[in-house]
């Protein structure tokens, strides 16, 4: 048993990408360890039952798992839309703002371009992106020529764009039998190809095809190609980055603008779906704030952030599943928790990188003191 528990920590130190993915995989399991303690001490006959549907329920048929998978479509993208930004030193917590304001312009698109024919819900998607884009630039801008941190440069603009989206929408697209927007023509909608074929007769449309060519598109950018290297060179050390000659100003507005297209895309996607409509509440959407825990959960790596959005989008579905035994407040307090932890996972990193340091450095000196012997 010690010889197996030693080829693992020795496999994990060799390989920091499976420290990684160690320290990802432990932060959700307390969390959804946390989750299922809150339901034993809310209702404990009902916590194992409940428990097992809201961790495997969401895959027990292909309709469900088409559920997750369509759930997780724009909690991929504001991930990686935040997950992009951190990789290269920014914090984009405007990611609802850019959603916000790319799902608005590509509903006023799909509402009133319908000359376009087939290219009419492609139209939709790129006014989408650019919208977010063009919002993302905003703080990216304040933030290189005027040194406005771009935290709270982007918190206000999430409240402005919630209520520029909902003055366009009372203004150019209102529908007052639903309170929201218009309902928008089939060409405007996103396809579905064979996908609802395949997931039981869910709704899931290409936007999945879209949001994993995106995550790869970003992990290519950054890690393939020199424009990726100087926006992580800026995000690691502005001065040593100033000093090779790498212009700073437009690396933080090409980040922004870069996590505020993402997050367009996300928009775009998620309003352009089947039966979907913009209202007009006064609630800022929370997709932006559920992709800073999906990027911390992935440790900001694109790839991750695919698994990091199936999971909090199975969770979320599995929540769905429990309401019959528990109200609908606590499955909101269990999943609060499951991200709560899962966003810990830094944290899980630094303290599995300490063990393994400290566990290497002992094994030198027992050998360097067998050695002397």
């Amino acid at each position: 048993m010690n010889k197996l528990y030693m080829s693992i920590l020795n496999a994990v130190a060799k390989k920091p990408n499976s420290i990684n993915v160690l320290s990802s995989f432990l932060a959700a399991f307390a969390g959804v360890l946390l989750g299922f303690v809150i339901m034993i001490i809310v209702s404990p006959q009902n916590a194992f039952g409940a428990f097992s549907d809201m961790l495997f329920g969401p895959f027990a048929n292909m309709t469900r798992i088409g559920m997750v998978v369509r759930s997780s479509i724009p909690i991929m993208l504001t991930g990686l839309s935040v997950a992009f930004a951190f990789r290269t030193g920014l914090f984009n917590i405007g990611a609802s703002g850019q959603m916000m304001i790319g799902g608005v312009l590509a509903i006023y698109v799909g509402l009133n371009w319908t000359f376009l024919g087939s290219f009419h819900w492609v139209a939709g998607v790129i006014v989408g992106m650019l919208g977010g884009a063009a919002w993302g630039a905003i703080p990216g801008l304040l933030k290189a020529f005027r040194n406005v941190h771009e935290v709270v440069a982007s918190i206000m603009l999430n409240y402005i764009a919630l209520y520029v989206a909902r003055l366009l929408v009372l203004r150019t697209m209102f529908d007052n039998n639903y309170g929201a927007s218009r309902e928008l023509p089939l060409s405007a909608e996103i396809p579905t190809w064979f996908l609802p074929d395949l997931f039981g007769g869910t709704k899931v449309n290409v936007g999945i095809f879209i949001a994993l060519t995106a995550v790869i598109l970003i992990h290519i950018l950054l890690n393939r190609t020199t424009i990726g290297f100087e926006l992580k060179s800026v995000g690691l050390s502005r001065p040593a980055a100033q000093y090779a000659g790498i212009r700073e100003r437009k690396s933080i507005v090409v980040s922004m603008v870069v996590a505020g297209c993402l997050a367009g895309l996300a928009g775009a996607l998620y309003y352009l779906d089947v039966d979907r409509r913009y209202g007009v509440s006064a609630d800022i959407v929370t997709h932006g704030f559920t992709g800073i825990a999906i990027a911390l959960l992935a440790l900001s790596a694109p790839l991750g952030v695919i698994l990091a959005a199936f999971f909090y989008a199975s969770i979320y579905r599995g929540g769905w599943l429990i309401q019959r035994a528990y109200r609908e407040e606590i499955i909101d307090i269990i999943i609060g928790f499951i991200i709560y932890f899962s966003a810990l996972s830094l944290f899980t990193k630094n303290v599995i990188a300490n063990y393994l340091r400290k566990k290497t450095k002992r094994e030198i000196e027992l050998e360097e003191k067998v050695g002397d012997v």
